[in-house]
């Protein structure tokens, strides 16, 4: 106790002597036992008062010792499997964490890891993938005070995540990899990482991007085949060595069938390969048939339409039918996008079908644009003035973003035949190009995006775009960048981007199963999260009787279900919200593929280099004995005795309360009863 908390309770005390000497004995002629017994009451009552507010406290040490936290390390994935039996690394461990030298120095523990990190005390070889930083990593958050020895046990071949031999632990924490399998590097040729489109148009050509991997010292040849669905499409040679030891091919392939597409990608394996797990590799790519069909709506023939034809039609994934303004309605509803060409009077019911429908469309006007028509017609824009014909310049707006422009540049073209007159916008606008006129700039518009709600509409405000077209060939002996150019305003005005209250995020093809999950989100009728949704998923094997329904689960902001139990193969689902009629479905496809049968020698080098960096040494699984005699016998792991300051009160509040209440009690009845009240 602190010599100033003495000094203040013996103040106490005085001051609680002198209050009850004033109160009790200073001029009272009162005599006898009865007023010793009220002093004594009302002194144990200020003296508890007084040392409720001192509160006096003493500091009592405990004492005890520290040990380092030796931590057990194991991989858990099925490649250990193949480099050891179970029995082997139970052992080891087991030697470990029965030997009385590490227990009196350390507290051990162990965990198992493979995507994830776990305690465990049993072993299963079963985990799908190998994430060794993060589960390093995971540790280095967990372990922070104290020294930390982590002996790791694995074959050193990472599936995932951030490479592990560049992970810098804390400074307290020391890494002991202990090999696990074979050292010895046998001779090896593999398909390495394999790049594909998520999604191919029908009769487009899609690119396969592969890598084929040779581990040896000698020259070597071998055939690289690529297959769609068990169809062979392509074939090609390889020669690879110790210094040339890996190719990458780029394949075209013509997408011919609609569906999810298996693309399979073998090559042939060496004289005595051990290792052929890893000479063929499946992922998957789904070809869609979304054929854009445009209608151009014309009363009139004009060079203009041909252009807009070939450059539209210039992607094999869009249509252009031309009709007259007089077409059946049925010929409009077949469309994506309609193109209004010169519009008048003739053009009534197209505008009544635009109206009813919502479709998007595409106005270009001219010399032969019936004007008054056109202003009652639509209520997008009006044009007023004196109408008169003229040539316009175009002026790139370089603020444009509503989509990419990529190459296209006006610069150079020629005038299209325009109207003067003020041009008014009367919805929601952005400006593609402005207008020139006689090298003047105008601010008016030459081509505008207008949008109202979920309907789009592109207007040009002028005749002669083939001229463009031919511009762009004069000077590039091509004319892709104006085709590129319409179409990505093709791709802009044929979408409809309507919010669904229910949305799905999954991928079509799982490398494995590990990987398979599903998200949703729902949003109610205010198009907000809702977090008290119950939504299941029915899942249907297609190549099998499977069938099965499950509760999306909430996590955060969206509900995800895990699918890691499913077996390789085609699964076609359906998320439900119940009670709602609300609904999706859609299809994926798990691949079997094993990542951890890619590679059969232990990473020894690597887990080497870890080992440096960060301060430890590498052993191997019959080295165990060194490594217990090391980690016994470190001085840098020597139990530490530490002590622990406990604040204590010297008087527990309640006990001095009770006092107070008591001899407050006692001193009220007593006087009561002897009639001094």
């Amino acid at each position: 106790m602190e010599l100033s908390t003495v000094l203040l309770i013996l103040l106490a005390v005085a001051a609680a002597l002198i209050l009850v000497y004033f109160q009790y004995f200073y001029k009272n002629p009162r005599k006898g036992s009865l007023r010793i017994i009220l002093a004594a009451l009302r002194f144990v009552t200020l003296f508890s008062g007084l040392l409720l507010l001192i509160n006096p406290k003493f500091i009592s040490k405990d004492y005890f010792v520290e040990k380092a936290n030796l931590i057990l390390l194991v991989d858990n994935s099925t490649s250990m499997e193949e480099a050891t039996s179970k029995a082997e690394i139970s052992q080891a461990i087991v030697q470990l964490k029965q030997d009385q030298a590490l227990n009196k120095r350390f507290t051990i523990h162990q965990y198992g890891f493979g995507n994830t990190i776990t305690t465990t005390d049993s072993l299963s070889f079963n985990k799908g993938n190998t994430d060794i930083s993060n589960a390093l990593s995971t540790l280095n958050d967990v372990f922070v005070n104290g020294n930390n020895a982590i002996v790791l046990f694995s074959d050193g071949n990472q599936t995932l995540g951030r490479d592990y031999e560049y992970i810098s632990l804390n400074e307290n924490t020391t890494v002991n990899p202990v090999v696990v399998g074979d050292t010895t590097q046998y001779e090896d040729i593999s398909i390495g990482l394999i790049n594909v489109n998520k999604f191919a148009f029908l009769r487009n050509s899609f690119p396969i991007e592969t890598s084929i991997r040779y581990l040896g010292s000698r020259p070597v040849s071998s055939t690289v085949t690529i297959s769609i669905n068990g169809s062979r499409v392509h074939q090609e040679r390889v020669n690879l060595n110790s210094i040339k030891n890996s190719i990458t091919l780029n394949t075209l392939v013509e997408a011919q069938s609609v569906g999810v597409k298996t693309i399979k990608i073998e090559v042939n394996p060496l004289e005595n390969e051990r290792n052929t797990a890893n000479n063929s590799k499946e992922t998957a790519i789904e070809v869609i048939d979304e054929k854009t069909n445009v209608t151009v709506v014309s009363d009139i023939l004009h060079p203009d339409i041909g252009a807009l034809k070939k450059s539209i039609e210039s992607n094999e994934q869009r249509s252009v039918t031309l009709v007259k303004p007089h077409a059946s309605q049925s010929a409009f509803e077949k469309s994506d996008l309609i193109i209004l060409y010169q519009p008048n009077r003739n053009f009534r019911s197209v505008y009544e079908f635009l109206e009813n429908s919502g479709a998007n469309y595409f106005t270009i006007t001219g010399s032969k644009t019936d004007w008054n028509f056109l202003n009652r017609a639509q209520e997008s824009f009006t044009v007023s003035g004196s109408r008169q014909p003229e040539d316009i310049l175009p002026v790139l707006n370089n603020a444009f973003g509503l989509f990419g422009l990529g190459a296209f540049s006006v610069n150079g073209f020629p005038p299209l035949q325009g109207t003067l007159g003020d041009i008014q916008l009367n919805r929601d606008n952005e400006i593609l190009m402005f207008q020139q006129l006689q090298g003047i700039s105008l601010d008016k518009p030459l081509f505008t995006i207008l949008t109202e709600g979920n309907t789009k509409e592109a207007v040009l405000f002028g005749e002669d775009v083939w001229r463009w077209r031919a511009q762009v060939y004069r000077d590039d002996q091509s004319f892709q960048k104006f085709d590129d150019f319409i179409g990505n305003l093709m791709v802009y005005l044929g979408s409809n981007r309507q919010r669904n209250r229910l949305e799905l995020d999954y991928e079509l093809v799982f490398d494995n199963a590990s990987m398979a999950k599903i998200r949703a989100s729902y949003f109610d009728e205010s198009y907000q999260f809702d977090a008290n949704a119950n939504i299941s998923i029915k899942i249907e094997g297609k190549d099998n009787d499977f069938s099965r329904v499950s509760p999306v689960l909430l996590k955060g902001s969206f509900y995800e279900v895990d699918l890691s139990d499913l077996e390789a193969g085609e699964y076609n689902f359906t998320v439900t919200v119940q009670g709602e009629n609300l609904n999706r479905s859609g299809t994926f496809r798990i691949l079997d593929f094993n990542p951890e049968k890619q590679l059969i020698s232990a990473n020894y080098k690597k887990m080497e280099r870890l080992a440096q960096q960060n301060r430890g040494e590498l052993y191997y699984l019959d080295g165990v004995e060194t490594l217990q005699s090391n980690l016994a016998s470190s001085q840098e792991f020597l139990p530490v005795q530490k002590s622990r300051d406990n604040v204590v009160s010297l008087i527990d509040f309640r006990i001095l309360l009770g006092l107070i209440v008591l001899s407050l009690a006692l001193e009220w009845f007593i006087r009561k009863y002897n009639g001094l009240i």
